[in-house]
């Protein structure tokens, strides 16, 4: 459970709106999408890491008070466990890019074919 950034309740993480104040939880009213809120005196852009790299196109940059994007700049983008390499990750990404690839592969296999039939003559 998270707590509502306005009244300070526990909220569930699914939850659109504050079932106490009624503040939006989630942006354009879609569960999947979170909102970002700061409380009453500061501002999220001191603390995002869009602001501080200067990739930010939001309207209300520098003052803003609820974000879709924002990004603490003190947590990395990758977290260590996204980009490890294990046998199984490897032979799953092999697996995408083949699937992903499928026609290129269709046509090289052709290829490889002909050339083999051609030669052996």
């Amino acid at each position: 459970m998270s707590t509502c950034p306005k009244c300070q309740q526990p909220v569930d993480t699914q939850a659109i709106n504050c079932p106490y104040c009624k503040t939006p939880l989630k942006a354009y009213g879609h569960p999947g999408i979170p909102l970002y809120q700061a409380s009453k005196e500061e501002f999220l852009c001191d603390r995002c890491l869009y602001d501080e790299d200067d990739s930010c196109n939001y309207s209300k940059r520098p003052y803003a008070k609820t974000c879709t994007l924002y990004h603490d700049k003190t947590q990395p983008l990758i977290t260590p466990e996204t980009i490890s390499l294990t046998p199984s990750n490897l032979i799953k990404i092999i697996q995408r890019w083949c699937y992903r690839n499928r026609g290129l592969l269709l046509v090289l296999g052709l290829i490889v074919i002909s050339l083999a039939i051609a030669l052996s003559r």
